[in-house]
């Protein structure tokens, strides 16, 4: 290799946004649009997870550098929109005026600064139920042009520049064309990004000439790098692999010259769930050695230990070896990155003794290492019931490898996937450590374990409700044979919201960090962190969690393959306008307990809301706590009660910190507050209304020429407007309250944290 790869992802995002604890007034979202009202996802008998903004598409999903682009959103619930927030602070985005003076719900203008560097950004809509889940953004080097209508016909092949960049969805069951014309011995670069901006759309991208001859094909969604034969008019046909299309399937293609020397470059994408456990603490950005090529198992590469070097699967059914001198009783660990970097790799590592006997070398099997697991059991099948819908594991590998004697050893690399491959850009890093324990975090939403799940809902963001508690699943990839307890926290949290860490115990690999809103919580917003702090070498260390979430909610899990990726940032907002259908909480926040004895905590109900049935079956959160029995709590009553045995959970003397939590059906109602607010308006305009029909008729009956001899008087005129607003308030109002219909809706109900104390018997 004669460059060390560059790999870029959203976590490489040039800054995150400087935003923090953001205030809004509640009243600023207007909510008289029936429209937007009508916005929210039409709702089954029973739905899952109470609704949340989702923003789901921009056109366009990428501007360039220095420039002002206008950009339409769709979405669920985003109700008249609000501030476009990106987590990149060089773009700046203003609201769109209609012909009324009111603003565009969906239409934002954007300004890219000059000196923002291109890459990919978070974006998201502050809405009237707070932070919406978010899109990516790309920023570009290459003017910007949004595909033509109808170019789904080669007569009407769209044209294209050389050096453009053209933002385009593909339909169901077409093919879109592009044309364009190049130069004999011209070097092109053409690329239809779709993977790296987290569509769904699975390209086959075909270089045709104009008289129909395929030129190049891409299936795997790369690019093409295209030498042109004479000069002349191309072709560019582009589709889904199984054709289907919509608003999901959108991409980028780039249409750009190539000096002759240049490197294909690598395009910023998104970086998969499964990435979080990449980098090491302090690893550079560049390693200190290459692969050199040839280095197959009869011809090994030589290195010294401990080693850090990138390379390649660059030949179809690669086998890197590296060969190295070792001492018995040396550990060392090691740790291949590929699938982590963004390539479609399964790296495997096989080492091998080497003696020699009778004149001739021996290889001896001594390990063999591959695959990363998952620190939770993920779903099987992408329902949530089984397990979440996340694989925090890795097809990348983490080994410790013990040598038996000294003498010299082969390490070969290779990737399971590569049997027919040829591709330079599947490249890895191998790093042999001595022993440097650590740990890696990533969280995401807690999964609700239905049948049906919550699979349209776990694209959730944290959108607080007031007096909601909020769980979110931590898990922690540990390296080097790191084994001990990880404290959870949470920093920067808006005004109002609380948050406590139920710790990752030794030797465990999930926690989970609550997040309550009080219920008088004002409106905000905060881009907060979760932290993890653990004793490692006597030393206390801090790492900030990932956070994850899927790029798209799942609405048919026995069709769709779930896309789990990690996040920029990690914003919280409370929406200050809507309260939780229920909290729960104890009596008071601190208990204490005897080890071996019972304690009951009284719990205090506070329903907002009907509920369809009487009971919820309560489970507990918390270490030490974990298996007590699932409970009753009456969705009647006022109160209930929790009782721990400490004996039969054998809970040793200790501080711990428990939840209760459970599923429960809620009579929900869509934003009944626009009904109220629709109701008052109306109630005035009919007022007005009234107002100038009586001084009308008063005027008329002073007057002593008939009416039909009088001239259409201004009054009339103004009666005529308020009956028009009176009739348009009572369509806003008839369909207002329609959504607000109110509509069994299940969700996951939790109680606040509880501080409990265990002490040993015979503690006074």
């Amino acid at each position: 290799m004669a460059d060390s790869p560059t790999v870029l992802s959203l976590r490489n995002a040039p800054e995150l946004a400087s935003i923090r604890h953001r205030q809004f007034g509640c009243r600023q979202i207007a909510i008289i649009a029936v429209a937007c009202l009508m916005q929210s996802a039409s709702l089954s008998a029973q739905t899952v997870c109470l609704p949340l903004p989702r923003l789901l598409s921009a056109t366009p999903m990428g501007a360039q550098v220095g420039t002002s682009q206008e950009i339409t959103l769709t979405g669920e619930n985003l109700d008249l929109g609000g501030e476009l927030l990106f987590s990149n602070p060089h773009i700046s985005a203003s609201r769109i005026m209609q012909e009324d003076g009111t603003p565009d719900p969906l239409r934002y203008r954007l300004t890219i600064s000059a000196d923002c560097q291109p890459g990919l950004c978070e974006m998201r809509v502050m809405t009237r139920l707070g932070i919406s889940s978010s899109r990516i953004f790309v920023i570009g080097d290459l003017p910007e042009v949004l595909q033509e209508a109808g170019n789904t016909a080669v007569e009407k092949a769209m044209t294209l520049q050389l050096n453009t960049i053209c933002n385009a969805r593909v339909t169901a069951r077409n093919i879109d064309f592009y044309s364009f014309h190049a130069e004999a011995g011209q070097r092109l670069l053409i690329h239809c990004d779709a993977r790296g901006v987290e569509s769904k759309l699975q390209p086959v991208m075909t270089v045709a000439s104009t008289a129909g001859v395929d030129l190049k094909v891409e299936r795997q969604g790369g690019p093409i790098d295209f030498l042109v034969p004479e000069t002349g008019e191309y072709r560019i046909r582009i589709h889904d692999l199984t054709y289907k299309g919509g608003q999901e399937f959108h991409y980028r293609l780039r249409l750009q010259s190539l000096q002759d020397d240049s490197a294909i470059p690598r395009f910023p994408a998104t970086t998969d769930v499964r990435g979080f456990s990449w980098p090491p603490q302090n690893l550079p950005d560049s390693p200190a050695h290459l692969e050199l090529e040839p280095n197959g198992p009869d011809q090994p590469q030589q290195i010294a230990l401990p080693c850090d070097l990138a390379g390649a699967f660059a030949q179809a059914a690669d086998v890197d070896a590296f060969e190295f001198e070792a001492s018995a009783g040396d550990v060392w660990w090691v740790e291949v990155a590929s699938e982590r970097l963004g390539r479609p790799t399964d790296p495997a590592v096989l080492v091998r003794q080497l003696t020699e006997v009778d004149g001739k070398i021996v290889a001896k099997d001594i390990a063999e290492f591959n695959d990363i697991p998952s620190p939770m059991k993920p779903s099987s099948n992408g329902y949530s019931y089984d397990g979440p819908p996340y694989n925090g594991g890795s097809a990348d590998l983490i080994g410790r490898l013990e040598i038996p004697q000294d003498g010299r050893y082969q390490l070969q690399v290779s990737d399971l996937f590569g049997g027919t491959r040829t591709d330079p850009q599947n490249v890895y890093r191998l790093i042999i450590r001595e022993a440097a324990p650590d740990f890696a975090l990533c969280a995401w939403g807690l999964h609700m374990e239905l049948r049906n799940g919550d699979r349209n809902a776990i694209s959730k963001p944290l959108a607080l409700r007031g007096g909601a508690t909020v769980a979110m699943e931590v898990v922690i990839v540990r390296r080097d044979g790191f084994d001990a307890p990880v404290r959870l926290t949470a920093r920067d949290l808006p005004e109002g919201v609380t948050a406590a860490g139920l710790q990752i115990p030794a030797g465990q690999n999930r926690g989970i960090m609550l997040f309550t809103a009080d219920q008088n919580a004002p409106r905000g917003l905060s881009f907060a962190s979760i932290i993890g702090t653990a004793e490692i070498n006597g030393q206390t260390v801090e790492r900030v969690c990932h956070t994850a979430s899927m790029s798209w909610p799942v609405r048919d899990a026995w069709q769709e393959i779930p896309s789990p990726r990690l996040l920029a940032d990690f914003p919280i907002s409370v929406c200050g306008s809507e309260y939780s259908p229920l909290s729960l909480h104890a009596d008071q926040q601190s208990w204490q307990v005897t080890a071996g004895e019972t304690l009951t905590i009284p719990l205090v109900l506070t329903r907002r809301t009907e509920f369809s049935g009487t009971v919820l079956k309560a489970k507990t959160f918390g270490q030490g706590f974990s298996g007590n029995p699932v409970f009753d709590i009456s969705l009647t009553a006022e109160t209930a009660e929790a009782v721990l045995d400490t004996k039969a959970l054998k809970t040793p003397p200790g501080e711990y910190l428990v939840a209760f939590y459970g599923s429960a059906v809620s009579r929900y109602r869509y934003n009944a507050e626009a009904v109220d607010d629709l109701k008052t308006q109306l109630g005035q305009a009919e007022a007005e209304l009234s107002k100038l029909q009586a001084g009308n008729e008063a005027e008329e009956s002073d007057g002593s020429e008939s009416s039909a001899e009088k001239p259409e008087s201004d009054a009339t005129e103004l009666i005529r407007q308020a009956e028009q607003k009176v009739a348009d308030l009572k369509g806003a109002l008839d369909k207002a309250e329609k959504t607000a219909t109110p509509k069994d809706t299940v969700d996951i109900m939790i109680s606040q944290p509880i501080s409990i104390r265990v002490t040993a018997a015979d503690t006074q």
